[in-house]
């Protein structure tokens, strides 16, 4: 049997299998399956080298290289289309968050304080301070009024 599958089994039928395994993404979207049809087509690339592989080590093939596939995804690069901002939070979840101060106020000018994670959607903000503060000092969100942060300084 696993003699008829050597010679029975061709590099377009690896393609082919790699392409539905990729299309079932669209239905059951996981993104798993994905990697399992790119190692599909992995093999149907080596099967299209000059190179005589049983059967056997096509299945080897295909198994390692989507677990590769697969494994790298969820180590590296999953993690960094994760969303980072706190875009849609509600205003309790800013409260409390620290920044650093770019523009201090003027006169009657606010002053503007960057975050390192974006806040509501963005890293820069307006703020006011009940304090005297300057460039480079950090504060912390105290309040949010309409567009501007209530932020004092941090000690």
């Amino acid at each position: 049997m696993v003699e008829t599958l050597d010679t029975f089994i061709k590099a377009w039928h690896w393609l082919v299998f790699g392409m539905v395994l990729a299309a079932l993404e669209i239905f059951i979207p996981s993104f798993t399956i994905f990697w399992f049809g790119l190692g599909a087509v992995i093999v149907a690339i080596l099967l299209w080298l000059p190179v005589e592989l049983s059967f056997s080590w096509q299945l080897l093939i295909w198994a390692i290289s989507s677990s590769i596939f697969a494994a790298l995804w969820f180590k590296y690069f999953r993690p960094l289309m994760t969303d980072k901002t706190k875009a849609g939070i509600s205003r309790e979840a800013v409260l409390g968050e620290s920044g650093q101060v770019i523009r201090a106020p003027q006169e009657e000018k606010r002053g503007v304080v960057r975050f390192t994670t974006p806040l509501l959607g963005d890293d820069e903000w307006e703020f006011i301070c009940d304090s005297t503060v300057i460039v480079g000092d950090r504060v912390t969100v105290k309040d949010v009024s309409g567009n501007t942060l209530i932020v004092s300084k941090k000690q």
